[in-house]
């Protein structure tokens, strides 16, 4: 989609298809239908995304992402110094993870997340140390 069109959140969403049960271990071909890259921003891309169940640990080195709950809840788990923090997202809210540090996501009942991520994005099955 280029950039100065109006993007229809909720049309978009429906071009997309629910992940079941995700797991730390789903492969790329199981989450493709999931996610829809909306556009570009700044150094960064927009997504939707709409899946239930729990993500892989993940970071981006070379910038912030925006993580905003559309429809749902998530406990997005942060990573700071070993310690897990967990941040609890209703419908409306949002979070800048910062810049490195590692996250993921506890979405057992659904989730619809729009994000601003910058790539490249790294992945970890299990936490990283």
């Amino acid at each position: 989609m280029s950039k100065a069109t109006a993007i229809s959140i909720k049309n978009e969403f429906l071009k997309v298809n629910i992940l079941e049960n995700r797991t730390p271990e789903s492969s790329n071909e199981q989450m493709q239908d999931a996610f829809i890259k909306l556009s570009e921003f700044n150094n960064s891309d927009l997504y939707l995304t709409h899946y239930s169940g729990f993500s892989e640990w993940e970071r981006h080195p070379a910038g912030d992402e925006l993580v905003q709950v559309v429809e749902g809840e998530t406990h997005l788990v942060l990573l700071d110094n070993g310690l897990e923090t967990k941040q609890k997202l209703m419908p409306g809210e949002l979070l800048v993870v910062p810049q490195g540090v590692w996250h993921r996501f506890e979405s057992p009942k659904g989730l619809k997340v729009l994000t601003i991520t910058p790539p490249p994005t790294e992945h970890s099955i299990t936490m990283p140390k």
